[in-house]
Order: C-alpha cells, then structure tokens, then sequence
C-alpha cells in the first residue's frame, strides 16, 4: 500500500515543504502543525513566523529530541497572522487550552493546590476557597494556586475578621440580618443594609490581600485613620485602627523578609536530580512561583506541567498562564528565572504594555537573585519528593491489587458503585471512577433508581444495583461494534459495593448482556473487608491493611459518600416540595422559582400575596392561591 503525497511529512516532500514555507508572511501570528490524521500536534507564536517555521526544518538548527519528534509528523502548516505580538501570545494561550496539543507543554490542573475566588461578576462578590479553576465568567477572579492550604485558609478567617464581610451562604432569616451584623461583622447582605458599590470597595481591600499588596492597604488604611481623627470621627478611626492591626498580624504570619525592598519581583523555578531547574517524575515537572513584594515573600503558588519539554519551554507556559488574567497591579516589575525562555522578549513587551512599566525577564547568573532562584528550585524539589512519594504508594497499591485480582495490567480505571436510600425511599446509585489510584470526579455519575418496584417500605438492592449496570453498559449491549476493551470509558475493573447477592445480581445482568466475558466484576464486603469474585463462595484470601485492599476501601468509601449526598439531597428536595404540590396550578417550576427567592417554605407562609407576586412566573390570582393555601379561612 502506497501513501498519498497529500499524507506524506512534509521533511519526505521536499518540494512542498519550500512552497508551503513560501506562503508564510513574515509578520507576527500563530502557526499550526498538523500530522497525517489531520490533528493539531503543536501550537506556536512568533513576531515572524516565516522564520520561526522555517527554523525547524532547518538543518543543523540545534533541536531537541521532542521537537526533532514532532518534526517527522508534521504534514501541514497552518497560521493566523495577527497585528501584535500580544495578539499573538493570548491567542496562541487560547488556542493550546482548546485543542491540548500532543508536543505543547499542557500545564495539569492538580486538585489538591486550592485557589482563592472572587465572584466579581456578582452585586456582592462572595469570597471562597476552591480547588477547581472555572473560567466561565470573565469578571471572576481567581487567586493562586495556593501551595499552603492551611495558611491559606487562616489567611481568609482573619481577613473576615478584620473587614466587615458576609459571613454566610445563604441568608439566615427572612427579615432581618443575624447576629454577625450586630457584632459588626456583616454589612446585612442578606437584606441589602449595604449597597453593591460600598460592599465591592470592602472586598477590594481583602484582594489586594491576595495581589501581596497588603502593605499599599496599610498605607491607604493609615492615611484614612489620619483623616478621621483630625475630623475628630475617632469611632471610625479606632475601626481603621484595628485593621491595621490585624493586618500588620496577618503579614507576620505570612511574610519571610528577604534582601532589597525597592523591587516587586516574581521568582520561578523547577528542579531536576541532576541539578538543572526541572522536577520530574515520569510524567510531571513541578513548578513554584515565590511572589516577593517590598522584600517579602508573599505568595507561594505551585504548578504541575503534564509535558517533559525543554525547561525553559515548560516556565514560559506557565508565566504566560499565570498572567493571563492577572492584573496590571499584580505584575511585578521584575521576572526571576532560572532558564533562558524561547519568547522570553515577547512576554516581556506584552507584561510591560499591560503594566504602563518595564517589566524585565531576567536569567541571574550570580549572587543575590540567583540564590533566590535556586531557593525557588530547592521547594520545587521538595514538592515533588512528595508528589513521586504519594505516586510511589498509589503505583504499589495498583500493583497488589492486580496481584489479587490475577489482573494481566494495572487497572487504569476502577469504577465502584453503591445504593443509598432509606426503607426504599429516594433510593439512587453512584458511580465513582478512579483513574490510576485517583478520584476522577468529572467521570461521576449520579443514578435514581427507576424498579417500579423499590418503594416506601419495600427496598432491593440487588434489581437496583443490576439496574444501575443495565444502564451504564446499554449503548455496548445494544451496539456490539463499539470499541471495548481499549476505549477510555471502558473500566478494567468494576467495584460493586456489597457481598456475594449483590455480586450476583450484576453477574447475572451482565451475562444477559453478553457483556461479562470483556469486564471484571468483584465485590467488597463491609463487615471484614473481604473481596468476592463472580462464581466463588469464599472470598479472596487478603489482608484489610493490603495496598490493593485499601485501594478498593478508598473506591468503596467515595462511592457511598457520593451515594449518601445524592440521596439526601434529593430527599431534601422532596421534603420542601410536599406541601407545595398540594397547593392547585403550581407545577414543579413554579416550585422551583418559588424556593429559589424565599429560600424555605417557611418563608413562603410568612409572605404576602404582594411578595409572593413578585417571584417570576407567579401572577396575582395564584398568589392569592398560594396564600389562602397557607392562611385558611
């Protein structure tokens, strides 16, 4: 079989690899490499892009093996011409998080780094810590990640103790504000005693906090407790008083002096064992960022990277990640790092034109800064000890378990499902995935149990688990000629929560699929921890403390707990909407609408037909319904 010169790489097809490199303008833009299955497998950016293109086909040009890799498969090149370089870097940026190129540096969203989140897209920005980076809404803002959770957490607690913040989700009375308010702890979100403009202003102040601007709030908090003073307003003066004060206390906590104070400067690095400023394991390279700010260490941010690139490649991207939404306050005017970056220039054009200042990427060879940087590397080497430590115990603990099970591979995804319900009330299922060892929560799956026959009083989890099964697998029972075995949705191995009935029940089902020969079914038993198999009576010979055995336990125990959440969710909502179903022409979302703007339907009662007509979607005449249902003649 021959191969199209349409397919060919383009090093093989030399006389198309020079008319394409022709047609290349020489003006800045980001440019495309495709391979044979016409898949994007490198994004790049460029002031000219002729000549960068042009380079990696250039003999002699000193490459690395990944690019020399990628270079082979290249069978088109595609580009964008834009009219700046900074066009140019944020498209490149939007790009690479869209496509997920095979040979860019991907930088790995590790959940266990928190960052801190401000809802500015809301009237009253709510303040929270969250391990997952959500960029749906461009106004929010979020800060990190944070290496220090614990710290992290203090910083938040004290930052609310200091500024008058809302101190709880959801509103804890209809009417009136709660005890925070009378302590002066809250402004009265809950009641609006506060307008939005006043409220954004006192949550400004706690994220200049997180920007490490804290000693610029110092210094405007002193100057407004100078000038309430002199008015002789020495209430709101002792308030600013003892904002500074905590904020002085906060910093202490938080801060490590370090030499020269006049620079605000970032410091970026990695580690290799061989000394060189990567951390890896097989797969990973750790990353830290030290943000200094008038001599103090602010901020410790760390980042993960899924690619083994040059390190300077590998730091690029994540500077350009990390200001990508930063604000012009929040870049320093100098850049520590401890490789050459390849579009180091570039980056800095783009971070100065946003900051109205210089901003310099600098590579120190010696003396002060370069210790800085090589403190930078010594953390990112720690860091990842740990990370090759926890890795070390999952890849062990994969490994016993497939010694147990008889597996012919490590199980790559495990997935374990469990029923929770009360009497046969709200009965519903979980599915939880673990991908190597690990939660993988975007895989979890919530199921209600649809048997006509689990009711009130009358519960089987046997049908509900074969259920559960029936409906995960349909799509394969149902379609033979879908890929198996080797698809990523296909589990190697299935946990079912229970003992031998339970096991039984999904066997049976899975058999009547035709589907059993191609999965692998155990369960595990709460009351000792013993692992059945499909067919045997006694359960495998184990220990309860055995790697593989807790690693089914953590499986176990995630999937009941998703199970439990699910099913008092849904037996909350129930509860709430008992009473409202009686009530004639409310549907279910109108009853929705309805609990949505009172919160309970306790308040329901307490309103008026008024109030109750100015929830959307509900009219004078049901409202009136709606209250003569609870104030009976």
């Amino acid at each position: 079989m021959t191969t199209s010169a349409q397919t060919l790489p383009l090093v093989k097809d030399p006389e198309r690899l020079e008319a394409r490199l022709a047609e290349i303008p020489a003006e800045p833009g980001v440019y495309f490499m495709r391979d044979g299955s016409d898949r994007i497998i490198y994004i790049g950016k460029s002031r000219k892009l002729r000549s960068r293109v042009r380079s990696y086909f250039r003999d002699g040009y000193n490459k690395t093996e990944r690019i020399t890799t990628m270079v082979k498969q290249v069978t088109e090149i595609e580009f964008i011409v834009t009219d700046t370089e900074a066009e140019a870097l944020a498209l490149e940026a939007n790009l690479i998080k869209q496509h997920q190129p095979y040979f860019n540096v991907l930088l790995k969203d590790d959940k266990k780094y928190p960052y801190v989140c401000i809802t500015w897209s809301e009237d009253y920005p709510r303040i929270f810590i969250t391990r997952k980076r959500q960029l749906g809404k461009e106004k929010d803002k979020y800060y990190g990640p944070y290496t220090d959770s614990g710290l992290l957490r203090s910083i938040l607690r004290i930052s609310k103790r200091i500024f008058a913040l809302r101190q709880r989700p959801q509103p804890l009375f209809k009417d009136r504000p709660c005890l925070n308010y009378d302590l002066g702890r809250c402004p009265g979100v809950c009641q609006q005693l506060i307008s939005p403009a006043e409220y954004r202003k006192t949550v400004q102040k706690v994220a200049m906090v997180f920007q490490g601007r804290t000693q610029e709030l110092i210094d405007i908090l002193t100057e407004q407790m100078d000038k309430a003073s002199t008015a002789l307003n020495f209430e709101v003066a002792a308030r600013v008083r003892d904002q500074i004060v905590g904020l002085k206390s906060l910093t202490a906590e938080q801060k490590v002096s370090l030499p020269d104070d006049t620079v605000s400067r970032d410091a970026l690095a990695l580690a290799l064992p061989s000394g060189i400023a990567l951390a890896a394991d097989a797969k990973h390279a750790c990353i830290q960022l030290f943000q200094i700010r008038a001599g103090q260490l602010v901020g410790r941010l760390a980042f993960v990277a899924e690619s083994l690139a040059e390190p300077g490649a590998i730091l690029q991207r994540v500077l350009e990640e990390h200001y990508q939404t930063a604000e012009s306050v929040e870049i320093p005017t100098e850049i520590l790092v401890q490789h050459d970056l390849p579009d180091g220039d570039i980056l800095a054009d783009v971070l100065t034109q946003r900051k109205g200042k210089k901003v310099t990427i600098v590579t120190p060879q010696r003396q002060v800064k370069a210790e800085l940087v090589e403190m930078v590397e010594r953390n990112a080497q720690y860091e990842l000890q740990r990370m090759q430590k926890f890795g070390d115990r999952n890849h062990q603990a994969m490994q016993d378990l497939a010694a147990i099970l008889d597996l012919p591979d490590l199980p790559h995804r495990i997935e374990g499902y469990d029923i929770s319900h009360i009497q046969g009330s709200n009965a519903v299922a979980s599915q939880v995935v673990f991908i190597d060892g690990l939660p993988a929560k975007q895989y979890y799956r919530h199921y209600k149990i649809k048997n006509p026959t689990v009711t009130i009083g009358h519960s089987d989890d046997f049908a509900s688990l074969a259920e559960v099964i029936q409906r995960r697998f349909r799509k394969y029972a149902e379609d033979p000629q879908l890929p198996r075995v080797d698809h990523p949705d296909w589990p190697d191995l299935i946990m079912i929560d229970g003992g031998k009935g339970q096991l039984s029940s999904v066997v049976a089902i899975l058999q009547e699929m035709n589907l059993l020969e191609d999965l692998r079914v155990v369960s595990l038993a709460k009351q000792r921890e013993e692992i059945f198999l499909p067919g045997e009576s006694l359960p495998l010979p184990t220990e309860a403390e055995q790697p593989g055995v807790q690693l089914l336990r953590r499986l176990r125990d995630e999937a009941h707990r998703f199970a439990v959440s699910f099913h008092r969710q849904q037996r909350s909502d129930k509860l709430k909407r008992s009473r409202l179903d009686e009530i004639p022409g409310l549907g279910h979302h109108r009853q929705k609408q309805l609990l949505g703007h009172f919160r309970s339907v306790d308040y329901i009662r307490q309103a008026t037909p008024a109030q109750i007509a100015e929830v959307a979607g509900i009219g004078p005449r049901l409202a009136q319904a709606i209250y003569d249902y609870f104030h009976p003649a």
